[in-house]
């Protein structure tokens, strides 16, 4: 069917008029940093500072408002990871209708304990995967209704609601970059701004992308993997969704993990925006390809649901990924005044040591068995960047010390 048929730029607009006092307009801010890299305008439209901290509250509620009142009074169910468990729940509350969410075990506690604070009855399953099935089998059981976290008109409509904010805000927009997962946002961004000659980009995790795929073959293509982005953690584009984006969407681009680590940090340090690493997957894909696409650029930020200690573990990965954070293994003869030696060249070299610990019996793969009258030292340090670690290690190196990185540090 034709995209037209399926949804069109006035259901955006009703939707946003049902929306009226619901959501926030949230935030457009622009970004120093990105700007200078890609060398023209770059904004962030932060959806985590939106209502339950992240876009999805505009979809859901969308689609429960425009229930009648026998299903509502059915109540309704969902599935998810958390951001989409968190609108519903909220959404649910503020129409008067029963929630249950079906949750992961391992779900972040945050998102957790924010969708029982909503009101939403909260089930446990033993993984994402067996979420949904738990949820369709609950609607199916007792005749509530299913809250789809994408593949649905209602929350599609919803969702696009951020792009008539966008073209507001940013009127001479050219590039629009969303993360993307199942597909709802994206479709529904595209869906907004379809005929104004703005272009739309989707940016998924390489981790698991299925978008790429699938857009070639044609159809949705389930993939498999995993991905720190837990958000867009999606192994399948709805029918829905997919028929919109292909219709609509310019390309769909994939980031690592590591970029996304960088782009939490870069979000944290440098924008003062606390972010999830599916929310910072459009800075990514800029930060990434800086001259890909025309500027004035809109990167939305999607959530900032994130789990503190998932935090700390994050930033760590964003400043290894940076070369801010190394971990050198380094051999010296077991004897006085060699480890003093290490930490003064170190110190010298400008490097900050962190944490020092030492093996004389199993030693770290690369360097090889650890000999009589040598011992292992692991230096974990502080760097000012790619450039400055790789000097050190080959300083290190020059002195006659044997060292290797840590692995995944490219060293």
């Amino acid at each position: 069917m034709p995209a037209d048929r399926l949804l069109t730029r006035s259901d955006v607009e009703d939707a946003r008029r049902a929306l009226a006092g619901v959501v926030r307009r949230t935030p457009m801010e622009p970004s120093r940093v990105l700007s200078e890299a890609v060398g023209g305008p770059v904004h962030l439209k932060c959806e985590n500072l939106q209502r339950a901290g992240s876009f999805k509250i505009r979809g859901a509620y969308r689609r429960i408002q425009r229930l009648d009142d026998a299903e509502r009074a059915r109540g309704v169910v969902a599935a998810s990871a958390g951001n989409h468990a968190q609108g519903v729940a909220l959404a649910a509350r503020m129409l008067g209708a029963r929630a249950t969410v079906f949750m992961p075990a391992g779900a972040p506690l945050p998102k957790l304990a924010a969708t029982r604070d909503y009101g939403a009855h909260v089930e446990l399953v033993d993984t994402l995967d067996a979420t949904f099935p738990a949820a369709q089998d609950y609607a199916d059981r007792t005749g509530a209704v299913l809250i789809h976290p994408f593949d649905h008109p209602d929350v599609v409509a919803g969702q696009g609601t951020v792009g008539l904010e966008i073209l507001e805000q940013v009127p001479d927009v050219a590039t629009v970059v969303v993360c993307t997962g199942g597909g709802g946002l994206l479709a529904g961004i595209a869906t907004a701004l379809e005929g104004t000659g703005v272009g739309v980009v989707g940016a998924q995790a390489a981790g698991l992308a299925a978008w790429p795929a699938s857009l070639e073959a044609g159809h949705p293509i389930a993939a498999t993997g995993t991905t720190i982005a837990d958000g867009i953690a999606v192994g399948r584009p709805g029918d829905l969704t997919f028929a919109l984006v292909a219709a609509r969407v310019q390309e769909v681009v994939t980031v690592s993990e590591e970029a996304l680590a960088r782009a939490v940090l870069q979000c944290l340090e440098r924008a003062k925006l606390v972010v999830e690493p599916a929310g910072a997957a459009a800075v990514a894909a800029v930060a990434e390809n800086p001259r890909r696409w025309p500027t004035p650029i809109v990167a939305l930020v999607s959530g900032g649901n994130t789990d503190p200690l998932v935090l700390v573990d994050l930033v760590r990965r964003g400043m290894v990924a940076a070369g801010r954070y190394a971990t050198l293994h380094v051999r010296v003869p077991d004897r006085p005044g060699y480890l003093a030696d290490l930490l003064r060249r170190v110190g010298d070299l400008g490097g900050n040591v962190v944490d020092v610990a030492h093996d004389r019996l199993a030693g770290s793969p690369g360097l090889g068995p650890i000999g009589i009258g040598a011992v292992e030292v692991t230096l974990t340090l502080e760097a000012r960047g790619h450039d400055h670690r790789a000097r050190m290690t080959a300083a290190l190196t020059e002195a006659g010390y044997a060292v290797r990185a840590a692995e995944g540090q490219g060293l």
